[in-house]
Formats: C-alpha cells, sequence, structure tokens
C-alpha cells in the first residue's frame, strides 16, 4: 500500500466505515471522492455519475475550491479519457494525461494535471461512475498541498499499489453508492404509497360528509317557508357538518405533510428531492445551504411545498439549463431562493392574464406562516423566487 499520511489497514477500514454509514447518494459520492484522494494521497480526485444523455448526472470533485469550480464552468462531456473511464473496465495509469491521444484539452480555468489514476465504478455489468485522481503528491507531515511526488522521467507517480488500494475502494464504493440509491427509491415509493393511502382516506371522509352535508342543506329549503324552527335546526347541522369536514381536511393536510420532512428536516428533504430531480430533468439542478438551523414545523412545510411549486414551474415551462436552489440562514429565520436562466416571463402580464403559475398558492403559503414571498422575472431574464420566514 501506499506510505502517506494515511496509509495502512486503519485508514482503508475508515474509509470503507464512512462510505457506509452515508445513506443520501450525494453525500456517499462526496466521501468516496474525499477518501479516495486522501488515501492515495492525490492533489485532485472526481468521481462522475454517467446521465443518458452523453454527459453526467452528477460530478463530484475534491482537491478544487468552489470558486474555482465555478470558474472552470459546465460540468464535462464523456469524451477523451472520461468516457473510456465509463466504457472500459481497466484502470488507466497515466505518465501524463495531456499526452494521451484520447485528451480532448480542458478549460482555462482549468488546473494543471499531469498524473493519472482512473477505474470505473462497476456493480455487475452496471457501470455506476468512475473515479479519477491527478497529480501524485510526495508524503509530508501536515495538511495539503504538498510539493509533487518526484519521479523518473515518463513514468506515472501512481503505483500499482495505488491502483489496488484504488479496486478495493471502487468495489466497496459500488456497494455503498447501490445501497444508497435503494434506499433513496424505498423512500420515495413509501411516501408516494403513504400519499395514496391517505387520498383515498381523504376521499371517502369528506364525500360522506359533504354528501351529508348537501341533503341536509336541501332538507333546510324545503322548510325554510312552512316550518322555520325546524329549517333553523336543520341550518345548524349544516354548520356542524361544515365543521367536521373541515376538520377532516385539516387532520389529512397535517398527515400530508412529507414523512422525510418529519424524520429528516428541511434541509435534508429539499436535498434529497433536487438531487432526484437533477437525476430526472435535462437542467442542471443544485442545492447550497448556509447556517439553516431548524425552524418550526408550519414554516419548514411550508418552504418545502413553495420549492416544490418553483422547482415545478423551473422545470417544465421555463426551459432553463440550470436551477439553482439556496437554503440560508436570517436573523432566526431563514430565506429560500430558486433561481432559474430560462426564458422568464412578465409577473405582471401573468396576473392580468389570469396565468398564476401557482404564485397565488406560493405568496399564501408563506404568509400563512407569517412570511412573505417576492418574485423577480422578465422575459429572457430568467426567473427567481425567494421566500423568507422569521423562524421561532
Amino acid at each position: 500500500m501506499t506510505d502517506g499520511p494515511r496509509s495502512g489497514l486503519a485508514a482503508v477500514s475508515s474509509a470503507l466505515l464512512a462510505m457506509s454509514r452515508h445513506l443520501e447518494v450525494r453525500d456517499v459520492l462526496k466521501t468516496i471522492v474525499a477518501s479516495a484522494r486522501e488515501l492515495l494521497n492525490a492533489q485532485y480526485a472526481a468521481l462522475g455519475v454517467p446521465d443518458d444523455h452523453g454527459g453526467f448526472a452528477q460530478f463530484v470533485v475534491d482537491g478544487v475550491s468552489d470558486e474555482e469550480w465555478k470558474a472552470i464552468g459546465p460540468l464535462p462531456r464523456q469524451h477523451g479519457i472520461l468516457a473510456a473511464m465509463l466504457h472500459d473496465v481497466r484502470a488507466e495509469r497515466l505518465a501524463d494525461v495531456r499526452k494521451d491521444p484520447r485528451f480532448g484539452g480542458w478549460p482555462a480555468a482549468h488546473p494543471d494535471m499531469s498524473d493519472f489514476l482512473g477505474l470505473p465504478i462497476r456493480d455487475g455489468d452496471e457501470t455506476l461512475g468512475a473515479l479519477f485522481l491527478a497529480n501524485k503528491l510526495r508524503p509530508a507531515e501536515g495538511h495539503p498541498p504538498h510539493p509533487p511526488c518526484p519521479k523518473p522521467d515518463g513514468s506515472c507517480g501512481f503505483t500499482q499499489d495505488d491502483e489496488d488500494l484504488l479496486g478495493i475502494l471502487a468495489q466497496h464504493a459500488a456497494i455503498a453508492l447501490t445501497n444508497a440509491r435503494l434506499y433513496e427509491r424505498s423512500r420515495e415509493l413509501t411516501i408516494a404509497e403513504e400519499r395514496t393511502r391517505l387520498a383515498h382516506e381523504l376521499h371517502d371522509a369528506v364525500s360522506q360528509k359533504l354528501f351529508s352535508l348537501r341533503l341536509t342543506a336541501q332538507a333546510a329549503a324545503k322548510l325554510i317557508d312552512r316550518d322555520p324552527v325546524r329549517a333553523k335546526g336543520e341550518l345548524q347541522q349544516v354548520a356542524a357538518l361544515a365543521a367536521e369536514a373541515a376538520d377532516e381536511l385539516r387532520a389529512a393536510v397535517v398527515e400530508l405533510r412529507p414523512a422525510a420532512l418529519d424524520e429528516d428536516g428541511l434541509v435534508a428533504t429539499l436535498r434529497t428531492h433536487i438531487q432526484v430531480l437533477d437525476r430526472a430533468h435535462a437542467p442542471h439542478v443544485t442545492f447550497t445551504c448556509e447556517g439553516v438551523r431548524a425552524l418550526p414545523a408550519s414554516q419548514e412545510e411550508a418552504m418545502l411545498r413553495v420549492a416544490q411549486e418553483a422547482l415545478h414551474n423551473a422545470l417544465r415551462h421555463s426551459e432553463a439549463a440550470h436551477v439553482d436552489v439556496v437554503l440560508e440562514r436570517r436573523g432566526q429565520g431563514a430565506v429560500l431562493r430558486v433561481g432559474d436562466d430560462g426564458q422568464g416571463f412578465d409577473p405582471r402580464a401573468t396576473r392580468r392574464a389570469g396565468r398564476h403559475l401557482g404564485l397565488v398558492s406560493m405568496r399564501d403559503r408563506a404568509s400563512g406562516v407569517g412570511g412573505r414571498l417576492h418574485v423577480e422575472s422578465a422575459p429572457g431574464q430568467g426567473t427567481t423566487i425567494e421566500m423568507e420566514v422569521p423562524g421561532g
């Protein structure tokens, strides 16, 4: 094995335990990348999960700052050496990736890379993703960056031991990633099944109440002239039935609150929802969270519902390439922003035409928990929906 600061069986065991500890796909990906970079003492590490359109559904990096990552630009496509990792079962160990005939260049802001080690993550015959490491570092005390590892001309800094260790990591990464996907899918199905059950119960209960209410109202109408006293009694019964129907609806709304929200809180629930949307739709959907603490349950639910409505609009109607969701702390409360780079619209014209795109319900949800909603959009300028809640 390698002689880096985290070499040895204990380090490998720690990395494998960290991978198995997470159930969210994104968290698993980040743990795999960080573990690979640390164990093999590389300057950079990345993991790409392919989509069905020649690109990557997810691409996680370690060793690159957020500012550097933003400057690099859009996610890479499946071409060159990246494609080779996704379509070949063998590892690739290169002394200089830039000299490989498959190398197709990279953006101007991309960090400089030379020696390269890559390996697919496979589950049977399916390629779940590919791990990439670049720039082997000299073992040293403390934290990277360390100087590059000296190497004979024409040789790769990564060794056969590194390749073997990455192979072990990739095998366990496949298990962790598959488990995380199954967990997310299972939770989605459980929530869907529960919502279907509650919808049936709601339909039956409220339908019965409304049927009784209608019959009682009809009886009161017939009695209003000839027997006002009895008519008054029937109208009192109408009021009681209406109150019962309202109670049924309120109880159903409480039960329909997403199970994941109760269990995991707003941040984790929103992150999982966005990860699913990012895989399911062509636009790239991202989520950023800054210092948000737990909010009152009613405010968390309102924020989730507004986020879902805003995301639905952005993914179905905006023709956007990117949708960014930001949740950040503001005082005792929080602010949610859903922004896209799509075609935008004129909010005033939308109101005049009677097409609200769910804006009315979003404003109602915000005001119902003491918050506010702001919509900023213009034709060709994208759309940003911001919701602020006061906290508790």
